[in-house]
């Protein structure tokens, strides 16, 4: 059976992806790494001290990404009501965790939920 992943790593790796987006920024609102782009959060990160478990939340629209996301060991809609808008918190630390290419390619999805048509298209390479 193959090692899980260190999900401090998988964090930061999802966190490099995410900020090489266009027109990212890092913020730390509340003492937890977000995602911003065009001054909206499209992805949480959390605490990255290792004092709380490690966890993304994203924003999924689509419903079959949705879906798919929900299945992940653990995850949930997210808390204070975002989950009715799809936002998802899916941990790191759950054996059976998606792998670091799945949680970027769900980053990308969150990404393109939240960023404007321009920047799209730039990460479209239009």
């Amino acid at each position: 059976m193959a090692k899980a992943a260190d999900p401090a790593k998988v964090r930061e790796r999802v966190r490099a992806f995410a900020l090489g987006l266009p027109g990212t920024v890092e913020e730390f609102p509340w003492g937890e790494s977000v995602i911003k782009v065009n001054k909206r959060v499209f992805i949480f990160l959390g605490v990255g001290d290792g004092n709380h478990p490690f966890g993304v939340t994203l924003k999924l629209k689509a419903p079959e990404v949705h879906a798919h996301a929900l299945t992940s060991p653990g995850a949930q809609p997210a808390g204070y009501g975002l989950g009715r808008s799809g936002w998802v918190r899916v941990p790191l630390t759950e054996p059976g965790a998606p792998p670091a290419e799945l949680l970027c390619d769900w980053a990308e999805e969150s990404y393109r939920v939240i960023a404007p048509k321009k920047l799209i298209a730039e990460l479209d390479g239009g």
